[in-house]
């Protein structure tokens, strides 16, 4: 079995790249399981970010490296918070805080100005210096509530609507969720690609 490391420390997104990558032959690990620090994130673009992440937990553990950046992009914000979605209402994050000040900020707008969408890059990298890595993205269209529903999921999904299954993101189960959402149809063509 292949291992790879996750460039990243949010379990949510551990337990997604398991659940959908997890019967491929691969062993993904979590990069503070082999003492990877977090880096910054400095990038301008999400691509630019997750390559960041791929490199630095690639060339700390000698293993490949899979990173995800993602964010949230808001119609009616300019797209905003997207790069900025996990720090939304700074430091540390916290997804109640985000929820709280992406609320905020949208009071008062009609559902048909409230539109959003998830947006995943996924950066594989077989080595710290592979200049031809795997970038796979995903988007997922919907629009943001009024108030929180559901408990599942996590960051700002308690907020994400998706009209087409009448339901926020936090309102469905693990298997749907990772069949249609932003990072499971990246994961999903990253998965046809999948040579490590």
């Amino acid at each position: 079995m292949r291992r790879i490391v996750v460039a990243s420390g949010n379990p949510g997104k551990l337990a997604e790249f398991n659940q959908l990558l997890g019967g491929s032959g691969v062993e993904f690990i979590a990069q503070g399981e082999l003492g990877v620090e977090d880096i910054e994130e400095t990038g301008l673009s999400f691509v630019e970010n997750a390559l960041l992440k791929a490199r630095h937990a690639a060339r700390v553990t000698g293993l490949p490296a899979l990173a995800d950046d993602s964010g949230i992009c808001v119609d009616a914000l300019d797209g905003a918070p997207g790069l900025y979605s996990a720090r939304y209402a700074g430091e540390p994050s916290d997804a109640k805080r985000n929820i709280e000040k992406l609320l905020a900020k949208l009071a008062g707008l009609p559902d048909h100005r409230r539109g959003a969408h998830f947006h995943c890059t996924l950066v594989l990298l077989r080595h710290p210096i592979d200049p031809r890595p795997l970038v796979a993205e995903g988007e997922w269209h919907g629009r943001i509530l009024e108030a929180p529903r559901g408990d599942g999921g996590f960051g700002y999904d308690p907020v994400f609507f998706d009209p087409g299954l009448g339901k926020a993101a936090a309102e469905l189960p693990p298997e749907v969720k990772n069949r249609i959402s932003h990072r499971g149809l990246a994961l999903a063509e990253l998965k046809k690609r999948l040579v490590v």
